[in-house]
């Protein structure tokens, strides 16, 4: 919560899951404020905490609902035009405050949107007549120029606007220019009804659908007194958009920006949340064409099994070039725990007996609310009366059931009663209008999936296993780095474009140890320079991938995001899965510790899934194995020393051991030919030779060879 220049008296009181906001001045310091002894409007502004996860659900008494709003994602490019009124209505305070709102804007729009202006009148004007343009200095001074120069005089075409507007938006996205999962939009202002050309409601809205064809969205903007308010939200409804109505005395401009703010930045579009089937019934509202930064989803709906298990949740959406798919078992029982706590006896206490019962009944009133706003919205879509009548009904029954005043319902206003004597009977008690804030804790145990993984990797202590199949033979090593030492585990970059580092980290050695410290990977690199450079970087907590963008993906939760030429996908606190091109796949296990002890640290190991797409000339700690083969010898006995095996690698002899390794998070132990002293002679070089400069090193290997 914002607690800058709060109003007088203003209480703000934070507790684990609820916000309590109080404001209570005396007469006096109201007349402090303002002479008549009214401030405004006290808005609120908050944030819950979020992440790239599934979101927060909550259940209650066989409902359930969900919150959605995913941070750290790139921004979508936007392709927008705007369509301004400058009627002669608008003369005055009207058109000062929307330009001084649309310089403001025009300042904020992003290197990769494309835009455009049209005002309307009872004449059409296109800032630029062919086509949408993209965001630089020059179009940008150009734009500002426009709206400087609007002048109101005349009529309003409506119908005629929107055509042109949708016009070039179409012939934009049919064009070689656009990007195939930008957002398209049109923000529509008007302060007035239509007057010119097309003047039926029902005609502009069929109009606008024949010229929409569901390829963008229309936001709606009415100013004051004289808008037909039915027609823009019906027309913002049909396309996918939202209308917002700006009264007459309010400061028009300040309320044009925040509402440019609402939908001025998409992160994801064409989302669609499911649940599993036959679970779940009377779900509202769960496809959406587009998320903008500081909105939030929200889905409700009736359990059809109530002593169920676990609700299986996945949502897909689209961000820019990829695909995203998150991912997570709600445990209903543990959810339902959850919610009843967060809603629990200290809260209802502190609202009155009246005001707590309806907090314990919460999450299935937010489903009702949901329910009547989705019938308010279907009551103004629908095309026959039946079904105008319907979503009446249905509305009508919501609205009573749980006491929501809504334009089809009344509030009775009881005036009190005045006795014989002329004294006045004890008012009904009236309840209090509390905003009760209630932010549940989101934790997510999404199931394991199993996954078939090479025994080459890298992992704990960091010990080192090559599987080599022609050979039959496993020989493992391990290798003493220092903490913060980053080590070459594959090295392609020449061929294949695919480069791993891994970083170390330090930690005391355990008991009894021989060892003076322990190392682990504390973080992986992968970078891939083909067919663009891309670097996905894997902790035990985040994933980080950077393309043309960034995005930081939590490790605690189940995601996968897909461009075609890579893929990663993370199993919710278990792995995470690099696929490069379709041939080329690694798997990063994730190990984290509840209660660590001081030897444990939080790591990462790292397998090699799938190496096909690496070639030949490959290198690294690993990579250098891929395309190998060795063979084992024994040395013959020598007097009073046994015979001990040695390994032919290339042309050189490794003394080796037998050893047992666990692997795949201690799940399986594989027997293997283990190389002494930081692998001397089994790999290339010298161990410091694999120490890189730094995580995004993409340098070839430039060293000769161990020979004997």
């Amino acid at each position: 919560l914002r607690t800058s220049d709060l109003p007088i008296t203003t209480m703000i009181k934070n507790e684990k899951n609820v916000c309590k906001i109080t404001f209570s001045p005396n007469i006096v310091q109201q007349a402090k404020i303002t002479t008549n002894g009214n401030l405004g409007d006290f808005v609120i502004r908050y944030d819950v905490q979020r992440d790239m996860g599934i979101g927060d659900i909550q259940v209650l008494n066989g409902h359930f609902v969900h919150y959605f709003a995913p941070k750290d994602l790139p921004v979508v490019p936007k392709n927008v035009v705007f369509v301004i009124d400058t009627s002669a209505s608008m003369l005055g305070t009207k058109i000062k405050q929307t330009k001084d709102a649309l310089f403001t804007i025009v300042r904020d729009l992003r290197p990769g949107d494309r835009f455009n202006f049209i005002s309307f009148s009872n004449r059409i004007k296109v800032w630029q007549p062919k086509g949408l343009v993209p965001v630089t200095p020059l179009n940008i001074r150009d734009a500002k120029k426009f709206i400087y120069m609007l002048m109101p005089t005349g009529g309003t075409n409506i119908d005629g606007a929107i055509q042109t507007g949708s016009s070039l938006l179409r012939d934009y996205l049919q064009g070689p220019d656009a990007s195939p999962n930008s957002v398209s939009l049109i923000i529509f202002l008007t302060d007035g009804r239509p007057t010119v050309g097309e003047i039926q409601s029902t005609a502009i809205l069929g109009n606008t659908r024949s010229a929409v064809q569901e390829k963008f969205c229309i936001f709606t903007i009415g100013i004051g007194n004289d808008v037909d308010y039915r027609l823009l939200e019906r027309m913002a409804l049909d396309n996918c958009g939202m209308m917002r109505r700006i009264n007459e005395e309010a400061d028009a401009s300040a309320m044009l920006k925040g509402f440019y703010d609402e939908i001025g930045t998409p992160l994801l579009s064409d989302i669609r949340i499911n649940y599993t089937e036959d679970s779940v019934q009377y779900v509202t509202q769960h496809l959406f064409t587009n998320y903008f930064n500081g909105s939030e989803i929200v889905i409700a709906g009736k359990l059809t099994n109530q002593s169920a298990e676990s609700l299986h949740v996945q949502v897909t959406a689209s961000n820019n070039d990829k695909s995203i798919v998150l991912e997570t078992n709600v445990p209903l029982r543990h959810r339902q725990l959850e919610t009843e706590k967060t809603v629990g006896s200290e809260v209802a206490q502190g609202l009155g007996a009246a005001m707590g019962s309806i907090a314990e009944d919460f999450v299935e009133r937010v489903w009702g609310f949901l329910s009547v706003k989705e019938g308010l919205r279907s009551r103004l879509r629908s095309q026959t009366s039946k079904e105008r009548e319907d979503h009446i009904q249905q509305a009508t029954n919501l609205s009573l059931t749980y006491h929501f005043l809504t334009p089809l319902t009344n509030m009775v206003v009881e005036k009190p009663e005045v006795l014989a004597d002329g004294t006045t009977a004890p008012a009904p008690t009236v309840l209090p209008v509390n905003i009760l804030f209630l932010v549940g804790k989101a934790e997510r145990r999404p199931a394991k999936k199993s996954i078939t993984i090479s025994k080459t990797s890298a992992d704990g202590d960091p010990h080192f296993v090559v599987e080599f199949p022609l050979s039959k033979l496993t020989v493992c090593f391990n290798i003493n780095g220092e903490p913060g030492h980053v080590l070459r585990l594959v090295s392609d970059h020449k061929y294949s474009g695919v480069t791993v580092n891994g970083k170390l980290i330090g930690a005391p050695a355990p008991p009894g140890s021989h060892k003076q410290q322990r190392t682990y990977f504390s973080s992986i690199t992968i970078v891939v320079d083909r067919p663009r450079r891309s670097y996905i970087e894997v902790t035990p907590k985040k994933v980080i991938l950077d393309r043309r963008d960034r995005m930081v993906l939590p490790c605690h939760s189940t995601v996968t995001v897909d461009s075609g030429e890579l893929s990663v996908a993370i199993v919710g606190k278990s792995n995470v899965t690099v696929t490069v091109g379709g041939n080329i796949g690694f798997v990063i296990l994730l190990h984290q510790y509840k209660n660590p002890a001081p030897y444990q640290r939080d790591h990462l190991g790292f397998y090699i899934g799938n190496s096909k797409g690496l070639s030949h000339n490959c290198h690294g700690l690993l990579g250098q194995f891929l395309y190998e083969e060795v063979g084992l010898a024994e040395l013959p006995a020598d007097g009073e020393v046994k015979p001990s095996q040695v390994l032919k690698v290339k042309d050189r002899s490794v003394p080796v051991v037998k050893k047992s390794r666990r692997i795949y998070s201690g799940t399986q132990s594989v027997d293997c030919w283990f190389a002494r002293n930081n692998a001397a002679k089994l790999i290339d070089g010298q161990y410091e030779d694999y120490l890189m400069s730094h995580m995004f090193d993409t340098g070839d290997w430039h060293h000769g060879t161990n020979r004997v």
